[in-house]
């Protein structure tokens, strides 16, 4: 898995993708972190974070797209199955290395953090909540997005299809309120990612939502494996 890892990592860095995701990221983080906290002087990181969910599900598409679709397009998965490493394995191996690449964009909120020790003695526990709540939700959006992957050998209907399911992860909070029927209302809130999301922007750790964002990475895995498997014996 280690080899995957550093292969994947290699080919974001030698690829413009690393650095058009990082530079999207920073300045998205950048301005709302201006807007929200210097401008205002304010310590408060919340609001950062909150804005960066939109931001994160439609960035990841574009950290995803490659990871299957290019290697079916230049013809490598097969040399790729038939290495020493299981199909999990290489799976888990792309998974981890799109969330090192966006564990390093995130980064910039240790910075953010320091910046405002200067002025402020900051809540590092509530921003280290947030800190990871993004993580986690952007571990799944990319968990997601691998699966999208897998699917096709254009990174164009990739990037497309991933965008799609991403902005129906952003509307499905908005689709609950709206729906009049209270069962189907109730059932979407349960599987909505902003509901389970919103905890870690006010510093809370919920058991329940880190179950809830671990089984949707385990799902997406999974799929991902089968795909793959189907395709290795077809």
């Amino acid at each position: 898995m280690g080899a995957i890892i550093k292969r994947e990592l290699y080919s974001y860095f030698c690829s413009p993708v690393a650095y058009v995701v990082m530079a999207i990221f920073f300045f998205f983080s950048g301005l709302f972190f201006t807007i929200i906290c210097l401008s205002n002087d304010s310590s408060n990181l919340t609001y950062v974070f909150t804005n960066m969910f939109l931001v994160t599900i439609l960035l990841t598409p574009i950290l995803c797209m490659k990871l299957w679709s290019d290697e079916k397009r230049l013809k490598t998965d097969q040399a790729l199955l038939t290495s020493p490493v299981s199909i999990l394995g290489i799976v888990l191996g792309k998974l981890f290395a799109a969330c090192i690449l966006y564990l390093v964009c995130m980064a910039i909120y240790l910075v953010f953090g320091f910046v405002l020790s200067f002025f402020v003695t900051p809540n590092w526990a509530v921003i280290l909540c947030n800190f990871f709540g993004l993580f986690i939700l952007g571990s799944t959006m990319i968990s997601i997005d691998l699966f999208l992957s897998s699917l096709t050998e254009s990174q164009m209907i990739a990037a497309i299809t991933g965008f799609a399911v991403g902005l129906s992860v952003y509307l499905i909070d908005n689709v609950a309120k709206a729906v009049p029927v209270q069962i189907i209302s109730t059932a979407l809130q349960k599987i909505s990612f902003m509901t389970h999301y919103q905890n870690f922007t006010v510093g809370l750790l919920s058991f329940a939502d880190v179950v809830f964002f671990l089984s949707v990475i385990t799902l997406f895995v999974f799929l991902t494996v089968r795909v793959i498997e189907k395709k290795r014996w077809s």
